[in-house]
């Protein structure tokens, strides 16, 4: 049979998403429902040494000790399946190693540059604000894209007490300590009366240093939050210099280390955000991108290794079609809203016109209906009408979904934070459907665990995340016990049956001839090669399929 890494059915999890470890998640392979239905698992990259964003905030490679080890890892080859891993290529956590250097020894860090200083960056394009970081001018801010409010600016404190901006696309956070009386008198020498009342002020106060008044004690004001600046804290992900050779060689230890593991595909996260030029795209940088891939692709071959390039861009902007034409795999985000729409049209139209694209310009993708992030809306613009995007965000927010607006902004979409089974009405049949569809599709199907438990919106799961948690409302992580309830469910059973069979038939392999028919809410797909044919009939009206396999 041929090799089935572009083709089998690939699990996607959380490490502690089935039972609470990885070894778990091995446990619930091995048993009988599980046999043959996957071919490769891509473990979210919480199996890392990792401290914020569900796993994105990488401290280093090393495997997380609290949730897997080696031997999960072996279990895993055992079961001869192949291991799909994330490489964040744009940023790094604030407590990697590399960031703490630089917190520890300022001007004089080994990785000094390993970041991106935000005023070497923009030295000469702008002008110097009394904060003490630069203002880029307006001519070079037009083409930046930023993912939140403001300039992305870190302020880190550097030894010799100056502040120094750096880079932050993604999260930031800055806290500052309690303070305690016994070492303001230690180290600003304070007498004792006057350490309590300041200390005692600045912990009771909102830690805001522009607006705290210390009273009568105003006089110590400067050199206490001075003292307090010193002694604060970050979380985050910082921004890594690409120029740096120090980040190279970082890059080419990663991807070392992710082979040794066993994978066979890296999943490179958010690496269209890492090429930086004044007066240049922040993200999708041209050509920076696409010399950044190419070169990482390079050193990811020398390690037998595949790369996924995971981009968030509008079917318009036809971003597929130029890593297709470069010859990577793709990211299909456009299938989750396509099926959805079709529900809602009880048409397959533009399904089809996706399908028929795939196969005319023999694009490789991977597929999915669910995911950690969202289902995705800003991809589909181009591809559907306005309208039909909007139809799409109504339906699976009645259903109960959480709209994500890019920036706040209600007029820019990005994505509806919701199981698929929930975005389907919790129809088991709908869900069912939906996975046929998917697996009949061209490429790699993924599957997201909480979809194949016919999981629910978790909104309990949303308010103990408190702000910001909304992706929390499809991150349920399952007890052996849910586990094993949800396995006595048909619908969990005829997903797990028709997984079986698209990663085992040998029909469902590269070399099959793929084609589609549509007549009116009724659609046919057909798969066809030496060894038979496999024929998928729906009818999105009377919402029925039928999967029908005729071998040779």
């Amino acid at each position: 049979m041929a090799d089935r890494v572009k083709t089998g059915t690939l699990l996607n999890a959380y490490c502690d998403s089935m039972g609470g470890t990885l070894a778990d998640i091995v446990s619930v392979l091995k048993k009988e429902e599980f046999r043959d239905a996957f071919e490769s698992f891509y473990i979210l990259p919480s199996v890392f040494n990792t401290d914020l964003d569900r796993g994105f905030s990488v401290i280093n490679y090393d495997l997380n000790e609290a949730y897997a080890s080696r031997e999960d890892i072996e279990e895993l080859k055992k079961l001869d399946i192949r291991l799909l891993m994330d490489f964040v290529l744009n940023h790094i956590s604030v407590l990697s190693p590399q960031f703490q250097d630089i917190v520890k020894n300022g001007d004089d860090a080994k990785y000094r540059d390993f970041f991106i200083d935000w005023n070497k960056f923009w030295d000469g394009c702008g002008e110097m604000t009394e904060a003490g970081y630069i203002q880029p001018d307006a001519k070079y801010l037009d083409r930046m894209f930023f993912r939140k409010a403001g300039l992305p600016i870190l302020m880190v404190r550097f030894p010799d007490g100056r502040d120094v901006p750096y880079w932050n696309t993604f999260y930031q956070e800055v806290n500052y300590p309690d303070l305690s009386a016994y070492d303001l008198v230690k180290d600003l020498n304070l007498q004792y009366a006057a350490a309590c009342e300041i200390a005692a002020i600045f912990d009771s106060s909102d830690k805001k240093l522009d607006t705290i008044d210390f009273g009568r004690w105003n006089k110590y004001r400067e050199p206490v939050l001075d003292y307090v600046r010193n002694k604060r804290t970050y979380l985050g992900q910082m921004d890594l210099n690409i120029k740096s050779p120090l980040v190279w060689d970082y890059y080419r230890e990663t991807l070392e280390k992710l082979a040794g593991y066993g994978a066979s595909i890296v999943r490179l996260d958010a690496f269209a955000y890492a090429p930086k030029e004044p007066g240049e795209r922040n993200f999708l940088n041209d050509p920076g991108t696409w010399d950044l891939l190419e070169k990482i692709n390079d050193i990811a071959k020398a390690n037998g290794l595949a790369v996924l390039p995971e981009i968030h861009a509008s079917y318009e902007e036809k971003i597929y079609d130029v890593l297709a034409e470069k010859g990577y795999m793709v990211y299909d985000f456009f299938l989750p809203g396509l099926v959805i729409d079709a529900f809602e049209r009880k048409n397959g139209s533009y399904l089809k016109k996706w399908m028929d694209e795939i196969i005319e310009k023999k694009i490789q993708t991977v597929n999915m209906l669910g995911c950690h992030d969202g289902i995705p809306l800003l991809d589909l613009k181009g591809l559907l009408d306005e309208e039909s995007i909007q139809n799409v965000i109504r339906a699976t927010v009645d259903r109960g979904g959480y709209v994500k607006d890019l920036h706040g902004a209600k007029n820019v979409y990005y994505q509806v934070n919701a199981t698929y089974y929930s975005a389907l009405g919790e129809d088991d049949n709908r869900m069912l459907m939906a996975r046929a569809l998917q697996l009949f599709m061209p490429g790699k199907p993924q599957v997201w665990y909480l979809d194949l438990f016919a999981g629910k919106n978790d909104y309990e799961g949303m308010k103990r995340a408190g702000e910001g948690g909304h992706k929390e409302i499809n991150r349920t992580n399952l007890t052996k016990e849910q586990i094993e309830e949800a396995l006595q469910k048909d619908v969990v059973l005829k997903q797990l049956e028709m997984l079986r069979c698209r990663n085992t038939c040998p029909i469902f392999s590269e070399d099959a001839e793929i084609s589609s028919e549509l007549n009116g809410s009724e659609m046919c797909i057909t798969w066809k090669n030496s060894f038979g044919t496999a024929e998928l009939q729906l009818d999105f009206a009377k919402e029925t399929y039928k999967i029908t396999i005729s071998k040779a």
